[in-house]
């Protein structure tokens, strides 16, 4: 079962928003855990965003 754009838009989402809530509790990179959820959790995003815009337009995904 091939898995549909909408799929991979929202795991970039929440990828993206676990990242970036993440930041704080990094505090500027001085600690590791933190850190490493940030670098992964943003990885992840970009990638699931790449690959959902092979199938989806740029405007619906930015708007989304």
């Amino acid at each position: 079962m091939p898995t549909t754009p909408w799929v991979l838009l929202t795991i970039a989402i929440v990828a993206e928003v676990i990242a970036t809530s993440s930041l704080k509790l990094s505090d500027g990179f001085t600690r590791l855990w933190p850190s490493v959820v940030v670098v992964a959790g943003y990885g992840v995003s970009f990638y699931f965003l790449s690959v959902t815009t092979r199938s989806m337009p740029i405007g619906v995904i930015y708007t989304i």
